[in-house]
């Protein structure tokens, strides 16, 4: 049975929230949704969360603004976590890396949305400040 780590190293969910800029209740959500492991307890009852659950809930925070679906987010999470084990075929490796090649795709493509909202958005903004003056 492995050793249970020390509490020392494992945050409160407020000092993760702080780390992340994540609400208590987003911290949740993600964890009720399984994007994010049951965290560990402390004593009294408190969630406590890893260096890697911060990581986590950091990619997930990236993900948000481009629109991925839970489901996406719960794929590409589980296809980086498999492609950290040390032990994977190469035929395996081989697929899990073109799927994460079409995730980038995906990330390329919502990159160009949000630069032609940006966009738009500016040329509005620009707009309103000639009619201002």
């Amino acid at each position: 049975m492995p050793e249970a780590r020390p509490t020392t190293d494992l945050l409160q969910i407020g000092d993760v929230a702080d780390r992340t800029g994540l609400s208590l209740r987003t911290i949740r959500h993600y964890e009720e949704v399984g994007l994010l492991p049951e965290p560990q307890r402390s004593p009294g009852g408190f969630r406590l969360y890893s260096e890697l659950a911060v990581e986590r809930l950091l990619l997930i925070k990236r993900m948000k603004p481009l629109d991925f679906t839970l489901e996406q987010m719960r794929d590409l999470i589980d296809v980086r976590d498999e492609l950290a084990r040390p032990r994977l075929t190469r035929a395996r490796r081989t697929e899990l890396t073109e799927h994460l090649r079409t995730y980038h795709a995906l990330v390329e493509h919502q990159l160009r949305r949000l630069r032609e909202r940006v966009e738009s958005a500016e040329a509005f903004a620009r707009q309103l400040g000639d009619e201002i003056d």
